[in-house]
């Protein structure tokens, strides 16, 4: 699970950067986002099930690797924002799938029941990015986006239903992270939504 937590801290910081070196923030501008957007999910998530202090502030290696990943990004910038959309999508749902996983499992881990626990996945995979969005003053795009909370969710829940079954932590680790990355994926390459109310 550290391993989940750090690689998808270093994804969601370069991304956070990315945003805000699109949004033509400052440096200062950039490591904020950056570290918003690698650490807010998951200090919402120990917030709530009361893991506290939160990892992001007792463990040093989690702001040091996301302010340590939007320095990288700002100084690269010339390569980092030439990316092509599909390599951004690809990380995205990489450290979506990473953190739904983690999260969950740290729930679980805490004595969290499972509906909330999947719930707890879920919010450590979006929560970055609905921060990020509010600080960006947009709405979050990742309550709007194809199927993104959506296979943060369905991760969550093949974790823990294959830990119910006696699958082994790392091959339901893998199996929940699969399935939320594939998931992730097809729903951006066929467009696939959940429904919604559409103003007449």
């Amino acid at each position: 699970m550290l391993v989940a937590d750090l690689v998808g801290t270093a994804v969601f910081a370069v991304e956070g950067a990315i945003a805000a070196m699109h949004a033509q923030l400052d440096l200062l501008g950039v490591m904020v986002i950056a570290f918003i957007v690698a650490l807010g999910g998951g200090v919402t998530r120990d917030l709530l099930i009361g893991a506290t202090p939160p990892k992001a502030v007792a463990d040093w290696r989690y702001p040091a690797l996301a302010f340590a990943m939007g320095g990288v990004a700002f100084v690269f910038h010339g390569l980092v924002l030439g990316w092509s959309g599909s390599t951004l999508i690809v990380l995205d749902a990489a450290g979506l799938a990473l953190f739904a996983v983690a999260g969950a499992q740290k729930a679980l881990n805490f004595g969290i029941s499972p509906f909330v626990s999947m719930l707890m996945g879920t919010i450590t995979g979006v929560g970055g990015g609905v921060l990020r969005d509010i600080v960006l003053a947009r709405v979050p795009v990742v309550l709007q986006a194809d199927l993104y909370a959506s296979s943060a969710f369905v991760g969550a829940a093949v974790l823990i239903v294959g830990r119910r079954l006696g699958v082994s932590p790392v091959a339901a680790a893998l199996l929940a992270g699969a399935a939320c990355l594939l998931l992730r994926l097809l729903s951006v390459h066929f467009g696939w939504q959940l429904p919604k109310v559409l103003d007449a």
